[in-house]
């Protein structure tokens, strides 16, 4: 089925984006919104993609779960690496699945590339190839990101100056695409005709107007999510032969401090406060990302009348 075939059949009908940055509120905004409306949640959520990583991701647990069932959580495993375009053809699978039930699909989640690639669609560039992955792995252990970064902005410096220098998976993929091309990431992503996204988006942004509220909030979750056994989850990750700190679901952040302790290069102590900064240094990244979005409405979780206005910004009326 085409896609002007879907955008004139459905075309009252919007797909609801519920962003925001870790640890903001998404996830109690969703649920309300299920039971006010009839809407199916789809994970954006490059972490809850992966089984037996649960307490880390603040995945749903089986009672959230039966209240609000939702897609594209537990997908795959860490061993998998799973991408922004295998996230985009699930999600317009589950999308298309939602509408033909009269529902509405409420995306929920803070992986910015994942809205990115289902809505601006995705540049024709080549598929992974494990071999030159490697390679730069071994490069990257032996010199460190910080100087891959300044490999990758002497060859593509705007891809450079848009991927940040803690982002290890983002820098190895453009430096991966320019070994199998000969081309800059940049260069191949000029001039390129996307598939557009056949539904109309409702964009809300959940996030406090004030960064300390947000830091505050992050750091009392990792501190529940290690009550709760967070590191015992990472110790039996540690412990299966096929994982290793390399994989893109090790290097989530938590994981990748607590997989460092493990190994004997953090105290605890140590890893529990790198997890903490580098939760609040995706925060940063994510709203960052989230001012330069275009027709969004931004919402504070923590407003005891945040439903209402949820609500009205929706304009119920005319979904």
């Amino acid at each position: 089925m085409g896609c002007s075939g879907r955008m004139s059949e459905q075309n009252k009908t919007p797909v609801i984006f519920l962003m925001g940055p870790t640890a903001a509120g998404k996830t109690d905004i969703a649920l309300k919104l299920v039971e006010a409306l009839p809407c199916e949640i789809i994970s954006v959520d490059s972490a809850l993609v992966y089984r037996g990583m649960d307490i880390g991701t603040a995945k749903p647990d089986a009672e959230m779960l039966a209240r609000a069932p939702h897609r594209l959580i537990d997908i795959c495993e860490p061993t998998e690496s799973y991408s922004a375009a295998r996230f985009r053809n699930d999600a317009l699978v589950a999308i298309d699945e939602i509408m033909a039930q009269g529902k509405i699909p409420l995306l929920v989640g803070g992986t910015m590339l994942y809205y990115k690639a289902l809505s601006e669609g995705l540049s024709p560039l080549p598929s992974a190839d494990a071999v030159v992955r490697a390679r730069l792995e071994v490069d990257a252990e032996r010199i460190g990101w910080d100087e891959m970064h300044e490999r990758l902005a002497r060859i593509d410096p705007i891809s450079a100056a848009r991927i940040h220098k803690n982002d290890p998976q983002r820098i190895q993929r453009a430096l991966e695409v320019y070994e199998i091309t000969g081309r800059s990431m940049t260069e191949l992503t000029q001039n390129d005709e996307r598939e557009p996204f056949p539904y109309p988006i409702k964009k809300l942004i959940v996030a406090p107007p004030e960064r300390a509220v947000l830091h505050r909030r992050i750091e009392q979750r990792f501190a529940q999510m290690m009550a709760q056994g967070f590191l015992d989850e990472v110790k039996g990750l540690f412990a299966r032969d096929d994982l290793h700190a390399g994989l893109p679901a090790l290097r989530s952040v938590g994981y990748r401090q607590l997989w460092m302790h493990l190994a004997g290069e953090l105290t605890r102590e140590e890893a529990v406060e790198r997890g903490i900064i580098a939760s609040r240094q995706l925060a940063k990244r994510q709203l960052t990302w989230l001012r330069a979005e275009k027709d969004e409405k931004w919402v504070d979780g923590s407003d005891k009348n945040v439903m209402n206005v949820v609500l009205k910004l929706l304009s119920i009326g005319t979904i």
